[in-house]
């Protein structure tokens, strides 16, 4: 594969701060098998996060975004773009970034928008960030993964389909808790999910998801880049891939060469659901709570429509410190409310009143 392949700035960047917020109500998903199965079928993970009454993909991503802050030892007004990667924007037209940066004191003198890739349009906007920064163009830029992920009534989606996010600032490599060594974009016209204008909850190609699409996008990315770099999975303490359940990462970390003891950290969506825009985010965040100097990660996102962004870090001697400044991940996981099926729908908006 070409060197022409690998995304890589002129100037030396990283992960300056990161920051994660999940709601605390979680909704079993037995609660789900016992509505639309009688309890017959096995589900396929344990819980998933609900965004509260007042929850929605902006309040997560303040909330992120504040940790990150916190976390980087800057000032709002330091960050020269804002980037809030979502499917689940709460407008169809206004964008959630400005909200973010008014509430984080960012505005007025700062670049917003909002972006748009199905599940890795977070990681597209950690990219633009890393972009905007490598170039020379800014010291400061935050990209952010959030969603309250929808499901239809029954669907497959409404097992898994959680709520969540992450927020990471990039900024100068010597400044950085994680250096950024590199990354690789792989995108195909895959329709594996898809929801057209006025539809209510988006449709999905059921197994075609998989094959030809989780799969093959994020382990072609993955290999891509680790080949790129001259990397093997030995030279990587953890990986990070997206998750739409248990068994994909699972069974494309295998297909990658990593063992169990490497991505299990950064495994969320068995207590979590999948957090959509936010999955690979926030279980890099996971890792950065647990990740030792020296240390690298590799993490790998996925969109339907459909792609995947491939990225190399390596820890550093400031994330000792850095990390104790903010609720870690797993605070956020153990904080945590049971509801039953008929507040989960309420709390959602699916009872319609006419």
């Amino acid at each position: 594969m070409s060197k022409q392949t690998l995304l890589k700035p002129s100037r030396a960047v990283g992960i300056v701060g990161y920051g994660a917020y999940i709601p605390q109500y979680r909704l079993p998903a037995s609660e789900v098998s016992e509505m639309w199965t009688d309890g017959a079928a096995a589900p396929p993970i344990t819980e998933k996060a609900v965004p509260g009454l007042d929850e929605d993909t902006a309040t997560i991503a303040i909330e992120a975004a504040r940790n990150a802050l916190v976390r980087a030892g800057i000032a709002p007004t330091d960050l020269r773009a804002i980037w809030v990667g979502s499917e689940s924007h709460p407008y169809a037209v206004k964008p959630t970034s400005t909200i973010v940066a008014e509430a984080l004191g960012a505005a007025p003198m700062v670049q917003a928008a909002d972006w748009e890739f199905a599940c890795k349009a977070g990681s597209e906007a950690i990219i633009a960030a890393i972009g905007l920064v490598g170039s020379d163009m800014a010291d400061y830029a935050m990209g952010i993964g959030a969603d309250t992920a929808q499901g239809r009534p029954g669907d497959a989606l409404e097992y898994t389909a959680g709520a969540g996010g992450a927020a990471i600032i990039i900024g100068p490599a010597e400044k950085s808790l994680a250096v950024f060594e590199g990354s690789i974009s792989y995108v195909t016209d895959t329709p594996d999910f898809w929801r057209r204008p006025k539809a209510e909850y988006p449709s999905h190609g059921m197994r075609f998801t998989g094959e030809p699409a989780y799969f093959h996008h994020v382990v072609m990315a993955g290999q891509i880049l680790m080949e790129t770099l001259g990397r093997t999975p030995e030279d990587y303490r953890y990986v990070v891939l997206h998750q739409p359940n248990v068994k994909f990462p699972s069974r494309a970390a295998k297909q990658l060469g990593f063992k169990p003891e490497q991505w299990e950290t950064g495994l969320l969506v068995g207590r979590i659901g999948n957090t959509y825009s936010g999955a690979s985010l926030v279980g890099l965040t996971a890792v950065l709570d647990a990740a030792e100097p020296g240390e690298r990660v590799l993490v790998v996102s996925f969109g339907s429509g459909a792609g995947s962004d491939a990225m190399s870090f390596q820890v550093t001697e400031r994330i000792r410190d850095r990390r104790l400044l903010a609720p870690s991940t797993e605070d956020y996981i153990a904080r945590r409310t049971v509801i039953d099926y008929a507040t989960y729908l309420r709390y959602r908006g699916k009872l319609l009143m006419k």
